[in-house]
């Protein structure tokens, strides 16, 4: 750099924080006595550097009061670029035809150079191909066949990659002599890597051949064993082959190969790949107590293999008596507090080195306990364990004694290897203090427990197996008998694991009457709730667990997989697999199926009817033919019907002759003297089978003979026959049969159909025509025939679009007849619209009516009835809920619809009310479904939760649960509001 400053940066962890130093080629910098150093916490910054002081290997050492570490080592170099000597460089003269070699001799030079070659004047630079090669290793210019176009005065260029200095070379001239051209030979290779290259792994590495010779040679590449590397790349005409990303595999011996016409001469060398070392396993901070050995261990690969070396505190650690360091393993053996201190590893080869730390602490402390004294409760007859755990440096001597008397072992008392002491089959005799000593050379600690023991404890939970049905409730109670002194606490489990009743969703409630006694009640009872259920009582002398099985009694699981067995034109054969029945018996199967035209799964007939609850097959019969299905099966016990199985893969019924004829086979319109007959098409699912097509057959009144005319498309629905020699309104016998590559199916009923009566278009707009807004999305539109004139119209066609939108982008919505009236739904809210109406008929539509505007009215509120409360007395349930409250672009609510539905069923009983309550009479004997609607001139708006209630006489009863569970003050409130609903409704009635 122009200031000639360096700066090398070093940072250590360490705690106290660390203090910097460095190192020259392992000599102390001198940061304080040389004003050239500075020192900013662990960075070293050299002022006014030169390369003949600064050049050299660099250390940072960090250090603390616990030791100190080395960093790797950095090399400092310095860039520079010499000048070329000024002596002038001789001429160069060969003939043309021949091959020339231009030295550049580089001067000195660090660290790499880039060579280029001018011709004759600067910026005119020597352009490679495969006659011309400037060599990256040695500098020189390589011109392999010499052509008069080459005289001239040749500057060789080079530039230092780190500063960017150039320098010329004194021109060498070159020239052609007149005695003659050179005649052809073979090539002879000039420029070439070396015998043995050495590269690391990783970098990108760039093999030279090139040749002399007349023809000009062509190179070629090989390696000698195996295959070049996909990813490697030939450059400069092939005179270069770069391999990016070196790796061990790509090591081998390569060969150069340069020919031509006259013959051919090669080179080989060895590439040998080097890695620098990396550890596979290092050292870790230890700590351990005097007297103990330690052993570390740390393992790098590299290539070369690499050697190692250990520091400890940054000085060479040497083997001795009690050191030993062998292939990366270090032994110390009775360790001393000497010893403590940072140690490193270094794994190095001739191309790196790699370096490992960590911190060996010796302990050495006299024993101490973390707390005393301890009092423990045991149970009679329970083995019981008295801990010693001292903490001390080196491990303590341990002895023991009960109420001042030594502890001597025995069958039932045994000091074991961890320094506890364990009683077994305890007894009260063996309450008392005990006292644990510890003691090594720095000191000594006891440590008291007191050991009282207490009679054992009895759990008893009952039922202890129970079976209930889905939807029932179950109370499982928790009885203990326990020393009165201790109190206990209650876990229960399901299944072995902790149960916990938020994530339950209200079915599980603890009830702890007293301090011994604990309830689980069970509400509603699902099928995962059955297994062995455990009350777990705890005291802190002792916990016991009973446990108690909960059997649930449900509808059936899905049945396994179904399996399409054979397929015919109306039958499939299927088999299925029994799914669990719930602990009760699987009575009948339902089979279902599906297909791409049917509304969702229907049930199918099956052969046998029914299918009872012991089979595993069945045969679905009266199918479609060439229909493709989905089949499943649905299993029903006397809980239940249960989910279904999982659909079989999709199949296709056979081919089969059409069996459906088309109805409401009908005609008329059209233009004079056509027939015009029409049809309802018959769906895919009636088909039966490919090449579907229709059969148009049709003769005049009183003749014998049918014309008949193939209609292939299945989707047609119209057939027009024109003869100008049948007058209008002639009567036809018409019927319409089908057909498919089975064959023909049935026809129609014969009906008769008139040809067209022949006339124009309405010519006249409809009259009076008016609109009404119904509601936000719905609009009624009215009107008048246009005035009598020719043309009558046979239907009508509404188109409507929003006033901000052009008319082409609207709506258009035809009448089924000469109706004279229409209602528009799906439409926005609070949205003005254009509307018009044209009259149409056979021959085409007639002309629109003005269009008139009409706003549709806001929308319906968004938001529910919420805070819905109810109180079921008998078969009579008060409800009541927060009023609706319409936003600024909502139509106001004018009262609210109350819909009431039997679970299971379909149809609704609705009751509209202006009030925000209403008192519903039920029928008895059923669930019912509850749910409210704000109502408004937009419509109905958002439906607001659902309330299930169960009237006296059902299976299940809810008791005070149909409160929904509400704390003391909401039920407070919510009679206290039942209290003035039911008074109201009193003083209405009156």
């Amino acid at each position: 750099s122009d200031d000639k400053k360096v700066i090398m940066n070093c940072d250590a962890r360490g705690n106290p924080v660390p203090t910097y130093s460095w190192l020259i080629n392992g000599t102390i910098v001198d940061t304080e006595g040389d004003f050239r150093y500075s020192l900013i916490d662990g960075d070293l910054i050299i002022h006014n550097a030169s390369e003949a002081i600064d050049y050299g290997r660099y250390q940072c050492r960090a250090e603390n009061s616990i030791g100190s570490v080395l960093s790797r080592d950095a090399l400092l170099q310095f860039a520079y670029l010499g000048a070329f000597s000024g002596r002038t460089r001789g001429a160069v003269s060969v003939r043309e035809g021949q091959g020339v070699v231009l030295m550049c001799a580089p001067p000195p030079h660090s660290p790499e150079i880039i060579y280029s070659w001018v011709f004759n004047e600067l910026p005119s630079f020597v352009a490679e191909d495969s006659r011309r090669f400037i060599s990256q290793e040695t500098g020189n210019l390589y011109i392999s066949k010499v052509q008069p176009s080459d005289v001239g005065s040749y500057v060789c260029q080079v530039k230092n990659t780190v500063n960017n200095a150039r320098v010329l070379s004194p021109p060498t001239p070159l020239t052609l002599k007149t005695d003659g051209v050179m005649g052809e030979y073979e090539p002879k290779i000039e420029a070439h890597f070396p015998q043995t290259v050495l590269a690391a792994k990783g970098i990108t590495v760039r093999l030279e051949c090139f040749a002399l010779g007349n023809p000009v040679p062509t190179i070629t590449w090989r390696k000698m064993s195996g295959n070049i590397p996909k990813k490697a790349r030939l450059r400069k005409s092939q005179a270069v082959l770069e391999i990016p990303n070196i790796q061990l595999e790509d090591s081998g011996s390569y060969e150069c190969k340069a020919e031509n016409t006259r013959g051919s001469t090669a080179f080989r060398g060895q590439l040998q790949v080097y890695t620098l070392p990396q550890w596979i396993s290092m050292i870790n901070d230890t700590q351990l107590d005097s007297g103990e050995q330690l052993h570390w261990e740390s393992r790098a690969t590299g290539k070369p293999r690499p050697t190692y070396r250990w520091l400890r505190n940054g000085e060479p650690l040497n083997s001795q008596s009690r050191v030993e360091m062998v292939n990366g393993e270090l032994i110390i053996h009775r360790l001393q507090q000497a010893d403590s201190g940072m140690y490193q590893c270094i794994a190095e080869n001739k191309y790196g080195a790699i370096y490992s730390s960590a911190e060996l602490k010796i302990l050495a402390s006299a024993p101490m306990f973390s707390t005393n004294p301890v009092r423990l409760i045991a149970t009679v007859g329970k083995d019981v364990s008295l801990e010693c755990r001292p903490r001390a440096s080196p491990k303590p001597r341990i002895s023991w004694r009960k109420n001042d008397r030594r502890v001597q072992p025995s069958h039932r008392i045994m000091l074991l290897r961890n320094n506890n002491l364990r009683i077994i089959n305890s007894s009260r005799s063996d309450e008392g203090s005990y006292v644990c000593r510890a003691e090594n050379q720095f000191g000594s600690a006891e440590l008291t427990t007191m050991l009282l023991v207490k009679e054992p404890m009895r759990v008893e939970l009952s039922p202890i197996r129970v079976e209930v049905t889905v939807g029932e409730s179950v109370v499982l109670s928790c009885k203990v008998t326990h020393d009165p002194s201790l109190d206990v606490s209650f876990l229960w489990l399901l299944n072995n694991q902790p149960l916990n009743t938020q994530q339950e969703g209200g079915h599980f409630e603890y009830i702890q009457t007293q301090s011994s006694t604990a309830d689980l009640m069970i509400r509603s009872i699902l099928l995962k709730h059955a297994g062995k259920y455990g009350c777990r009582a705890q005291t802190s002398a002792d916990s016991v667990l009973a446990e108690a099985e909960l059997l649930v009694r449900g509808p059936p699981g899905p049945p396994g997989v179904v399996i399409v067995e054979e397929i015919t034109d109306t039958t499939a054969t299927l088999s299925w697999s029994h799914g669990v029945d719930n602990h009760s018996p699987i009575t009948t199967y339902n089979v279902q199926a599906r297909s791409p035209v049917s509304l969702g799964w229907q049930t199918v007939k099956t052969d046998p009817d029914p299918v009872t609850g012991n089979m595993e097959s069945a045969m679905a019969v009266e199918l479609n033919p060439w229909v493709e299905y989905e089949f499943r099966v649905v299993a029903t016990n006397g809980i239940g019907t249960g989910d279904p199985s999982t659909p079989s893969r999709a199949v296709r019924t056979k081919e089969a002759v059409p069996s459906v004829a088309p109805a409401n086979v009908r005609g008329g319109n059209g233009r004079r003297h056509e027939l015009v007959i029409s049809w309802e098409p018959i769906s895919e699912e009636f088909q039966n089978g490919e090449g579907f097509g229709y059969i148009v057959a049709f003769r005049a009144n009183g003749t014998r003979g049918w014309k008949e005319k193939m209609v292939t498309s299945a989707d047609s629905t119209t057939y027009k026959y024109r003869d100008e020699t049948f007058p209008p309104l002639t009567p036809f016998e018409v019927r319409v049969g089908v057909y498919n590559n089975k064959g023909d199916g049935p026809f129609s009923e014969v009906v008769t159909v008139f040809s067209a009566e022949g006339g124009e278009e309405p010519r006249e707009p409809p009259t009076e025509m008016q609109a009404f807004a119904i509601s936000s999305s719905e609009i009624k539109v009215m009107w008048k025939p246009p005035n009598p004139g020719p043309g009558r119209p046979q239907g009508y066609e509404v188109s409507f679009w929003k006033d901000v939108e052009q008319e082409e982008t609207g709506k258009k919505k035809r009448t089924t007849g000469n109706e004279m009236t229409m209602l528009l739904t799906g439409l926005e809210g609070n949205t003005q619209y254009l509307i018009s109406v044209k009259g149409f008929n056979s021959v085409g539509q007639g002309p629109a009516s003005s269009p008139i505007k009409i706003s549709t009215k806001k929308n319906a509120p968004s938001l529910p009835p919420g805070n819905l409360m109810w109180i079921q007395e008998g078969n009579n349930v008060s409800l009541s809920w927060d009023p609706v409250k319409a936003r600024d672009n909502e139509s106001e609510v004018i009262g609210y619809k109350v819909l009431l539905r039997q679970e299971g069923r379909g149809h609704s009983q609705v009751m509209r009310t202006p009030n925000s309550a209403v008192v519903l009479t039920l029928p008895e004997g059923g669930t019912y479904i509850i749910e409210v609607r704000a109502v408004s001139e937009g419509g109905e708006g958002a439906a607001s939760a659902q309330v299930r209630v169960l009237t006296s006489s059902g299976k299940r009863r809810l008791g005070s649960h149909s409160l929904g569970g509400f704390s003391d003050l909401r039920m407070c409130t919510y009679v206290l509001s039942h209290f003035l609903l039911s008074l109201l409704f009193a003083v209405a009635s009156s």
